[in-house]
């Protein structure tokens, strides 16, 4: 079975807003699931960059959300029983794109599982071990960013090249 994920902050491969990158407010975004297989015991969530120099850079994890939610409101809170693996930065929680060069994709990842893992700081390779063999329902929304800072807008003939924080 195919989940259905989507954001209202972006379409399919659309660009993150800034306030979701570590340009801006670096807060989660929005995300929202289709319904779950009456057998989940729990929903994870795994936000990856493979377009990372060098290895697929992990954004976010979120395991143990309850089978009965299928949103995440973005920003930093989680529902009750949910918590948040290791990201790339050794963090827990969302840590917002910002690539280094060029557009990267972002893969938002959502997982109806029949087991509840809820290791709060699981690493990226926790996370697959959790759930290989317990996965029911799947599916994914793909984000792209390109940073702000330097690009080729900014060093147009009469731009003053200055960039804001949101």
């Amino acid at each position: 079975m195919a989940l259905t994920v989507r954001s209202p902050a972006f379409g399919g491969n659309g660009m993150i807003p800034i306030e979701f990158t570590a340009e801006g407010d670096n807060v989660a975004p929005p995300l929202s699931w289709s319904a779950v297989p009456s057998q989940t015991r729990s929903v994870a969530v795994i936000v990856e960059d493979p377009d990372a120099p060098g290895r697929t850079y992990v954004h976010w994890i979120v395991i143990g959300i309850p089978p009965s939610v299928t949103s995440l409101p973005g920003g930093h809170e989680l529902p009750a029983g949910a918590v948040h693996g290791a990201n790339d930065r050794g963090e827990l929680g969302w840590t917002g794109p910002n690539p280094p060069s060029g557009r990267h994709r972002y893969f938002f990842k959502v997982f109806a599982l029949d087991n509840a893992p809820s290791t709060e700081g699981m690493s990226k390779q926790d996370f697959y071990s959790a759930i290989k063999g317990h996965i029911l329902a799947q599916g994914e929304l793909v984000g792209t960013y390109e940073r702000k800072r330097g690009n080729a807008r900014a060093n147009m003939p009469g731009s003053t090249g200055a960039h804001t924080r949101r």
